[in-house]
Order: structure tokens, then sequence, then C-alpha cells
């Protein structure tokens, strides 16, 4: 079986076809996939998607690129809402939440200084309710890394993570596995490539990030979750491996950062 721990389901992409998405990545062996949330208008979205998918769970969460446009107002909303899913077993994390220093606009200092009261808010709900985070950390390993440390979730996964090893081992250290997808499947991706054949397997879990990041033999099309074993195939290629001993690892290694996810997936 096949967790796809990162995709946006509800993203306008897929228009009307979220749930035959969903199927179709279910017919391929993903049996579960989570689907973090992004700003406060799609917490009821991710939600009702993951209550009609068998196959999906999800995370509530202030994206970084939706911090110039939240409020302290949005804070509050999701404190409240994250203490009303703990009774929902679908709910299982705190994403996609972290810091983008890619994006001009992002880096400029007073939105600097925003995302990272954003995220530092978002860690302490994570902490106050012993959830994991999805962390999203283009050009910001460093920086997640320190309020990561200064405010401890449960864990958490370092979404499509293309750090250094010394800033991989961080992550590791701090209770987190690191997120590998698409970007693995291109031969001209060698950091990534590095990473992934040389860091522990025990730190390592599949994503698609669909719609986005899509593998080589997709890009420029509309990723989607049934990518996840052909995906995996490139992992097992790159470690010499077998392909039911990544699925095997890759599986266990989400289930153990999610818990809420195993006990689900388990019920």
């Amino acid at each position: 079986m096949w967790i796809d721990t990162h995709c946006h389901l509800d993203a306008h992409e897929f228009g009307a076809e979220s749930l035959a998405v969903a199927a179709q990545a279910a017919e391929q062996g993903v049996g579960m996939i989570v689907i973090p949330a992004v700003e406060k208008a799609n917490f009821s979205i991710v939600k009702q998607l993951a209550d009609m998918a068998p196959n999906a769970c999800y995370a509530l969460g202030i994206h970084p690129i939706y911090v110039p446009q939240a409020s302290e107002d949005d804070l509050v909303f999701m404190r409240q809402q994250v203490q009303q899913a703990m009774a929902d077993p679908r709910f299982v994390a705190i994403g996609e939440i972290g810091l983008d220093f890619f994006i001009p606009m992002l880096c400029e200092p007073p939105m600097r200084e925003k995302q990272i009261h954003f995220l530092r808010e978002q860690l302490k709900i994570a902490r106050d309710f012993s959830l994991p985070v999805l962390c999203h950390v283009r050009k910001s390993q460093d920086q997640v890394l320190k309020h990561v440390r200064q405010i401890p979730p449960a864990g958490g996964i370092a979404h499509a993570f293309n750090g250094s090893f010394q800033q991989a081992q961080g992550f590791i250290d701090a209770g987190f596995k690191l997120g590998f997808g698409g970007a693995m499947t291109f031969t001209r991706a060698l950091q990534i490539r590095r990473l992934a054949t040389e860091l522990p397997l025990s730190s390592i879990v599949l994503e698609t990030d669909a719609p986005d990041i899509s593998p080589a033999w997709v890009h420029p099309g509309r990723n989607t979750p049934d990518q996840i074993p052909r995906i995996a195939e490139v992992l097992a290629q790159l470690r010499s491996m077998g392909l039911d001993e990544v699925a095997d690892a890759s599986s266990s290694n989400a289930a153990a950062v999610m818990p809420r996810m195993a006990a689900y997936m388990d019920a």
C-alpha cells in the first residue's frame, strides 16, 4: 500500500474530478491521501473531501503564500477549528504551514516577519494539541528548523525537501520525515536524487504535491496522486532496492509521523 503524504486534492485544477482522482489513486494502491489546507477559506473543503473519499484524510493550516491576506482572526479561527477537529478521526496534522523565501514579495521585511509570526503561532497550536506539522520549507530550511526547535510540535514532514544533508539531519533529529516526490524523477535534480539515495530510508515519505511538482513523465501536465507508485519506482532504482521494501518503509514512516492517520487507517 502507498501513502501520498501531501496532495492538494481540492485545487481548482481538479475541478469536479477530485473524488474521481482519489478513486483512481486507490486503484493504483494509494491507500491514503493527506489533503492539507492552505487558508481559512478551504478548511471546510478539505474536511468535506476527506469525508467523501474513503482513502483521504486532512490537515488544517495557513500556507505562507496565503499569509499576506491572512489576519490574526484567522489564527483564532484556526485554533477553534483544530479543537473541534480533534474529534474527527480523519484530521491528522497541522498544515500546510511554514516559510517561503523564494517569492520576492514574501521576502520583504514586513512580510517576512508576518510569515514567521504565523509559523510560530501555528507551531504553538500543533504543540498544544500534540499534532505533527506539514511544513513548507522553500528556501527556508534553516529558518523553519530554528522555529521548530523553539516550539517543538509532535514531529512532522519537511515537504518537498531540497536542503543539505546537515539540514536534513536537523529535521530528522527534530522528529521529522522528509517528503520526496516528482522532483526526484528528473535526472538533472542532482541534489534531491543524492538525498533520496543516501538519507536513511527511515526518514523518507512519499508525496505528490498534486496538482503541482509533476514527475518527469507528466511534466508540465497536472500531477495526480496515482503517480505515487511510479515515483516510488524511481526511489527504488536510486537506492537499488525492491519496490515492496520502499512501499513498506515509506508507508510505515508516514504512519509513524502521523499517528492519527495510522489509527484512522487501522479502524
